[in-house]
């Protein structure tokens, strides 16, 4: 690791890099996934050390399971709730164009998908989905809201955009950067792996359940957790996201 990196954006909503700054070292938990360490942070700028970056090995993989498992570990509040030093609503998406990500203080992961998730994405979206996509959207936030898929798993310290850009591989391991950091449910950031595709995802994933066993039927549930992030996709890009929005919609309002 040589030197700093700096990310700025004139204009950036106030408070956008100190919410980032907050999520970073909430997540720096002992024995979790190494985080990229914050130098300095502004309104307009967030300094960090620079991570000199490796090929992904197997064993670099392993490790960032079972130090996932820890990290998710260390909780959270409540489903929703912010990282320690910092209260009020996130962000979700490039540091270009983020889109608001609400703040929430839920019992319930369901209800906290629902209604602080979806429900703004989706109205967002209102003018790409038809009749038929709008009644499957109903259908699915009011199974959610109802517990269909809530467990006995407490809320998890969750990076909360944990796509393979976001992990970089280091000589001392994987390292996370770039988070929006909140109270959720464990599943989610690994589905976010997998979305994208992260080297060794495979070897992940079994690290990570040899450290912390996932509620049954996990790999079935990978599209519902992955249906906000595509969505706000679709909101920022159209495109195919689009399309494969509605497709988890309709899977989701039956499944």
């Amino acid at each position: 690791m040589t030197g700093h990196h700096r990310k700025a954006r004139a204009g950036a909503p106030a408070g956008f890099f100190r919410c980032e700054a907050a999520g970073l070292r909430w997540l720096r938990v002992p024995g979790g996934v190494p985080v990229v360490e914050v130098l300095d942070v502004a309104e307009d700028r967030l300094d960090l050390v620079r991570l000199d970056e490796v090929a992904p090995t197997p064993r670099a993989a392993a490790e960032l399971g079972a130090r996932l498992a820890v990290t998710h570990d260390a909780g959270a509040d409540a489903f929703g709730a912010p990282p320690a030093g910092w209260t009020g609503d996130g962000w979700f998406g490039p540091l270009s164009d983020p889109l608001p990500m609400a703040a929430a203080a839920e019992t319930s992961w369901g209800r906290f998908l629902a209604d602080h998730r979806l429900a703004p994405v989706l109205d967002r979206l209102r003018g790409d989905l038809d009749t038929d996509d709008r009644r499957a959207a109903d259908v699915l936030l009011d199974r959610l809201r109802a517990g269909t898929w809530d467990d006995a798993d407490p809320p998890a310290r969750l990076h909360g955009d944990l796509w393979s850009g976001n992990v970089l591989w280091t000589a001392t391991g994987a390292t996370l950067i770039d988070p929006a950091a909140h109270g959720g449910h464990r599943e989610t950031d690994l589905a976010m792996l997998a979305l994208f595709g992260l080297p060794h995802l495979d070897v992940v994933l079994d690290a990570y359940t040899a450290a912390h066993p996932l509620t049954p039927g996990w790999r079935q549930r990978v599209g519902l957790h992955q249906l906000y992030p595509v969505a706000v996709h679709a909101a920022l890009f159209g495109g195919g996201y689009v399309g494969q929005t509605r497709r988890l919609l309709h899977t989701w309002a039956r499944g």
